[in-house]
């Protein structure tokens, strides 16, 4: 007997395995990859004749075009765009408000799903016919557009309306790590039971959503019964992934474009995973500089450490530290020293170190405890004021890593890693 979400999977697949167009080698040199988003001979011919809706922002290109200049420009009806954190241009701060607008080049209406409207409402979907999520995402659980994605599903599920999600490979897609969330931390930078790190692209994010039930009551009802349904001419599908071309879990893919403004670097997002902790205390974690989430530290650490000067930038207009000589650690270096760094795992090493040389222990982490919606529990931080060693605080996450995985399994869209 089929389960609901291997009916889900075989519909969701059967467009992302029809041919595409031919091999572009993008300018970031992933040479043989091929985007959802590029795949426009797969997915042009579902939105002839629709009014459509675009989820997508500054990284949603179509090789050197943006998704939603190019569908216009190819004869599709745009008559709205989404935007999520860091608006639809991508230059907002973390967490800052983002205001409904019109976008300049195009003249078609935006609203930010952000802030205290996330979710869309059945008055955004009026007057469209079709939905498409393209967005590229960094494969870390706080990085919040999966959050968004979760929203846009189940509002299209609730709202009846067909959605095509544009797949793009996951820069840290090539491993799993890090302690599952604990719902009674759930929050925007932690929404499901999943590891920090859980390696799947935004598309099999996507279905595990919907296959394991995970939406809210009302979509996973309508999900159910969309499933047992044939097409029509008016509904060729409900929801679909338009699958990446030549991309596996081996893959290292480098972003042709920033994902958001204190990612700057594939060096970054590839540390993220391990440095983000130093969110949830009273280090700067590099905002304000060149590189953030590469170098972090504080003023009160000692002085022969790597030292640095946070000060306002764009996309960092407000944070900690500025104006302060910080004193810390400098984990930049080519992607390839960087990869040999994070080694396929969550470092923990430098948080504890930097937790064993400041001097203030009870100041250390934020009192708004954010670091336990960080880390998806109120355990990590009392390990780590417990002095765990690294290789202890990770035992403990293997439990849940382990029945993680045997779910993540059922949802890849690409081979797996070794």
């Amino acid at each position: 007997m089929k389960t609901l979400g291997n009916i889900l999977m075989a519909a969701m697949l059967l467009w992302g395995n029809t041919s595409c167009a031919q091999s572009v080698t993008p300018a970031n040199g992933n040479k043989d990859v091929i985007t959802g988003a590029d795949r426009m001979e797969v997915y042009l011919p579902l939105l002839k004749g629709k009014a459509v809706a675009v989820f997508a922002n500054q990284t949603s290109m179509v090789k050197n075009t943006h998704l939603v200049d190019t569908l216009i420009k190819r004869g599709v009806n745009v008559v709205k765009i989404f935007g999520p954190e860091h608006g639809f241009r991508g230059v907002a701060d973390a967490g800052e408000h983002v205001d409904d607008g019109v976008d300049k080049k195009t003249g078609i209406p935006i609203i930010a799903l952000y802030g205290n409207h996330k979710k869309p409402t059945a008055d955004d979907f009026k007057g469209v016919d079709v939905l498409i999520f393209d967005i590229q995402d960094v494969g870390a659980r706080f990085y919040t557009y999966i959050s968004s994605l979760e929203y846009y599903i189940e509002a299209a599920l609730e709202n009846h309306k067909p959605l095509l999600i544009l797949d793009r490979p996951n820069p840290n897609g090539f491993y799993v790590d890090g302690p599952i969330l604990d719902m009674k931390y759930q929050s925007f930078i932690g929404m499901k039971p999943v590891p920090i790190v859980y390696g799947m692209t935004i598309g099999e994010y996507g279905l595990m959503l919907a296959g394991e039930n995970w939406l809210s009551e009302k979509a996973n009802a309508i999900n159910a019964y969309n499933i047992t349904t044939q097409p029509t001419a008016d509904t060729p599908f409900h929801i679909q992934v338009i699958k990446c071309k030549n991309y596996d879990h081996n893959t290292k893919y480098v972003l042709p474009v920033m994902p958001s403004p204190n990612l700057k670097s594939m060096q970054a997002i590839y540390l993220y995973p391990s440095t983000c902790f130093f969110e949830g205390t009273v280090f700067s974690e590099g905002r304000g500089t060149d590189m953030p989430f590469e170098v972090f530290g504080h003023p009160a650490m000692p002085k022969n450490l790597y030292s640095f000067t946070p000060k306002p930038n764009l996309g960092a207009k407000s944070s900690k530290c500025f104006y302060q000589v910080c004193y810390g650690w400098n984990l930049h270096g080519t992607n390839e020293e960087v990869l040999k760094k994070i080694d396929g795992k969550i470092q923990l090493k430098y948080f504890i170190e930097a937790y064993k040389l400041f001097p203030g222990k009870d100041s250390f982490f934020l009192k708004n405890n954010f670091i336990s919606k960080l880390a998806g529990n109120d355990d990590f931080s009392k390990q780590i004021k417990a002095g765990k060693t690294e290789a202890e605080i990770k035992k403990t996450w293997e439990p849940g890593l382990t029945a993680f995985k045997a779910i993540r399994k059922k949802y890849l869209l690409y081979d797996d890693f070794k």
